[in-house]
C-alpha cells in the first residue's frame, strides 16, 4: 500500500485514516497484537519515511502487543513527541452491521439508510450529521485513529521539508482502552530513547478526541491537562447470622450500602476544575461474598467508586474516603441501635467498626501468610477484570489474618490515572504559550476556531505522559492488592513528565455504534494547527 500519492495534508490525513480503520484492532484481540507490527511496516513502505528510523516496543515478555516508533529528524536536539493510541472498543453493538464497522464509507451509507426512521434524538442528531456529508462515521474513526492520521500527515510534511528545525517522534501506543499498558510501557522508555538518539523532548502532544453534541466548538479545543481517575475500594466484614435473628449480627451488605450512599456524589470528593464544577463519585459496583441462596446475612460484601481529580493526589482522595467510609459505618450502628427493640443487644456487639487500608491489613500477616498471600496473587494474575482480582486478594488477606469482624478494608481497585496540568517550568511555560497562541489565531489562519481548556474531559495516556506528581504513585501501589502480579508496573521512573497537552479530532457517540467524525475539522484543520504548534516549539528559543 503506498499512501504517498497523498501529497496534500488534508489528503495524507484522510488517507490514513482510512487505512488505520479499516484495520481492525479490537483491545485483548489478536487483531490488537497484529496492528502494531502491521503499521511498522507501513511506515517502512511509504516513500515520505525513507530516511526515519522506525522500530516496535513489545509491551511485555510474551504479551504479544507492541508500541510503534518512528523518529524523524531535522537539525538539533529539540523533539516533539506526537502519541495516541490505536486500540478500539469492539464491535459487536454494531449487530447486523458489524461488518460494515471498520469500513467507514460503506458503513455511513449503511448507517444512514438505518436511520431513516429515527426516532430518538441522538439517532434524529446522527442521521442530520451523515446526510450533511460533513461527518463520517467507524469504529476507532474518530477514538482515535484520525488522530493518528493526523499526526503521520504532520510527520509526512516534516519529513519533505528541507533543512527543518528538531525532530519528530511519533508513537502509537495499544491498550488505552483497557489498562493503558502500552503508554506505560512508552512514557518509562522515553528517556533511554532520548538518551540513545541523542534528543532533548521539549513537548508532547496527545491525539485524542473529544466528543461534542453541539456545533463542535467545545470539541476544537487545545486541552493543557488532564483529569486524574483512581477507584477506590471498601471490602466489608460483617458479622453472618441467620436472618431470622439479625441483631445477632451485622449485614456487610447493608454495611457496604451505608457507604454507598454517603460517598455518592459526596462534595468531600469532589474536586473542583478552577471556577467549574467537578464530577462528583459515583458507585461503579457493589457485590455480596455470597455465591448462592442461604437465609444467612451476607458475611462480605465489596464496593467500587470512581473518583475524578484535577489537582488532589490519591493519598488526599484516600484519606477522604476513609473518612466518609468510617462516617457511614458510624452512621449505619446509630440508626440500626435507634430502630431496634433491644438496642442493649446491638450495643454489646459492636460498639465500632475498625477501618484498615490494604497495607495495614498485610502487616497483620506473619511471613508465612504474606507467603502465601503473594502465592495466591500471582496465580489470579490471569484474565479476571483488575477490580475482582483486588477483591479477591482482599478477601484472602482477610482470611489470613484471622482477624474478626466487622470491618472495612480500604484500597485501590484499578490502574491509577494521575492528574496532569503544565508546569511553572520553563518548557511548559513556552508550552502552553504557544497552544495559547495557536488558538488565538485560529480562526484567521485555519477558517476555524480553536479554544484552550485547562483539562481534557476524559481518562487519558496524558497521565503517563505528562507532568504528574508520580510521588502519589507509592501509597497506590501499596494499596492495590493486585499491584505486584498483575499490574507490573514500577513506581519509580514509571512516568515521563514531559509538559503534554491533547488536540485531536472531534465528532459524536464513540464508543457506540453512532461513532462519527467531522471531517472537515479531522483532515483540514487538525493537521494544520498541529504542523504549526510543532514547527513552532521546534524553533530555536528567541528565534
Amino acid at each position: 500500500m503506498n499512501r504517498d500519492l497523498a501529497k496534500t495534508l488534508p489528503e495524507r490525513a484522510s488517507s490514513w485514516a482510512m487505512a488505520l480503520t479499516e484495520q481492525k484492532s479490537v483491545t485483548g484481540t489478536q487483531d490488537e497484537a497484529v496492528f502494531g507490527p502491521w503499521l511498522a511496516a507501513q511506515l517502512r513502505e511509504n516513500p515520505a519515511f525513507s530516511h526515519a528510523d522506525i522500530w516496535t516496543i513489545e509491551v511485555g515478555p510474551g504479551d504479544g502487543r507492541h508500541c510503534v516508533a518512528m523518529l524523524l529528524r531535522g537539525t538539533g536536539c529539540s523533539t516533539v513527541l506526537l502519541t495516541g493510541h490505536y486500540d478500539t472498543v469492539a464491535t459487536r453493538d454494531y449487530g447486523e452491521l458489524e461488518e460494515l464497522a471498520t469500513r467507514p464509507e460503506a458503513l455511513t451509507r449503511a448507517l444512514r439508510d438505518s436511520l431513516a426512521d429515527a426516532d430518538t434524538p441522538a439517532a434524529r442528531l446522527a442521521l442530520a450529521d451523515l446526510e450533511s456529508g460533513q461527518f463520517l462515521a467507524g469504529r476507532g474513526l474518530l477514538d482515535m485513529k484520525a488522530g493518528l492520521a493526523a499526526g503521520l500527515a504532520v510527520c509526512a510534511d516534516f519529513a519533505e521539508s528541507a533543512n527543518v528545525a528538531g525532530n519528530l517522534l511519533f508513537i502509537a501506543v495499544p491498550d488505552e482502552e483497557n489498562n493503558s499498558a502500552g503508554a506505560r510501557k512508552a512514557a518509562p522508555a522515553l528517556p533511554g530513547i532520548c538518551e540513545q538518539h541523542g534528543l532533548d523532548l521539549v513537548a508532547a502532544v496527545n491525539l485524542d478526541a473529544i466528543a461534542d453534541d453541539g456545533d463542535g466548538s467545545k470539541g476544537r479545543i487545545i486541552a493543557l491537562g488532564t483529569v486524574g481517575k483512581l477507584l477506590p475500594t471498601a471490602y466489608v466484614v460483617g458479622v453472618p447470622t441467620h436472618s431470622g435473628f439479625p441483631l445477632n449480627g451485622i449485614n456487610a451488605a447493608a454495611l457496604a450500602g451505608s457507604i454507598a450512599a454517603r460517598v455518592e456524589w459526596a462534595t468531600e470528593l469532589t474536586d473542583h476544575c478552577g471556577s467549574s464544577p467537578g464530577t462528583p463519585p459515583s458507585l461503579l459496583g457493589i457485590r455480596d461474598g455470597k455465591t448462592g441462596y442461604d437465609v444467612t446475612t451476607p458475611a462480605t460484601a465489596f464496593a467500587t467508586f470512581n473518583v475524578l481529580s484535577y489537582r488532589r493526589t490519591p493519598d488526599e482522595v484516600l484519606d477522604r474516603f476513609d473518612r466518609l467510609c468510617a462516617e457511614a459505618a458510624s452512621n449505619l450502628l446509630g440508626e440500626l441501635k435507634g430502630r431496634s427493640q433491644a438496642p442493649e443487644g446491638i450495643a454489646n456487639l459492636v460498639r465500632r467498626i475498625p477501618l484498615y487500608r490494604f497495607e495495614a491489613l498485610v502487616e497483620h500477616l506473619g511471613p508465612q501468610e504474606k507467603h502465601r498471600l503473594d502465592a495466591y496473587s500471582a496465580s489470579i494474575a490471569g484474565d479476571l477484570p483488575l477490580p475482582e482480582k483486588c477483591w479477591l486478594i482482599t478477601e484472602e488477606a482477610w482470611d489470613l489474618s484471622r482477624l474478626a469482624g466487622p470491618a472495612i478494608v480500604t484500597g485501590f481497585g484499578s490502574i491509577p490515572y494521575l492528574p496532569t496540568n503544565l508546569s511553572n517550568a520553563p518548557a511548559a511555560m513556552r508550552l502552553k504559550a504557544i497552544a495559547m497562541q495557536i488558538a488565538r489565531g485560529s480562526a484567521e489562519r485555519y477558517g476555524s476556531t480553536i479554544a484552550c481548556a485547562d483539562y481534557f474531559a476524559g481518562i487519558s495516556d496524558m497521565s503517563f505522559f505528562g507532568e504528574a506528581a508520580e510521588s502519589s504513585l507509592d501509597i497506590v501501589a501499596r494499596n492495590t492488592p493486585a499491584w505486584k502480579n498483575s499490574v507490573r508496573w514500577p513506581m519509580r521512573q514509571a512516568l515521563a513528565n514531559v509538559p503534554t497537552i491533547n488536540i485531536g479530532p472531534w465528532g459524536r457517540d464513540y464508543h457506540t455504534p453512532l461513532e462519527r467524525l467531522h471531517m472537515g475539522y479531522a483532515f483540514g484543520v487538525l493537521p494544520q494547527a498541529i504542523r504549526d504548534l510543532c514547527a513552532t516549539l521546534l524553533q530555536p528559543s528567541g528565534s
